[in-house]
């Protein structure tokens, strides 16, 4: 089963802890009252890791673990996936002309962004 994702925007400038999402154009009005809210949940693209060889990938060795336990992808936060989706918390500092600042994002300039939820 195939389905295709489509990106409404990217991350377009990492300084710090603060980074600019631009939405584009066509999905701009989809922004509407999203001020109204301090957090939002972003999905993201990793699209530094995507390729076949990634996506073959089940088990890995997880980072953060002191002791290497061998893990499946799906019992850690790895970036290695079938599907390269990233999720992350972030805290809104202001929208403006479909540019959205936000605090404690996760991810590299230019990942495309696939979905953004309060």
């Amino acid at each position: 089963m195939k389905r295709e994702i489509r990106s409404i925007g990217y991350v377009k400038e990492i300084k710090g802890e603060e980074a600019k999402i631009e939405i584009l154009e066509e999905y701009r009005k989809g922004l509407r009252g999203i001020e109204d809210f301090s957090h939002l949940t972003i999905l993201y693209w990793f699209h530094l890791r995507d390729s076949d060889l990634e996506r073959r990938v089940l088990l890995v060795f997880p980072k953060r673990r002191r002791v290497k336990i061998e893990r499946g992808v799906f019992a850690c936060r790895s970036p290695s996936r079938l599907n390269h989706i990233g999720f992350c918390a972030v805290e809104i500092l202001n929208v403006k002309e479909g540019i959205l600042t936000v605090r404690g994002l996760d991810a590299f300039d230019d990942s495309p962004i696939i979905d953004v939820k309060p």
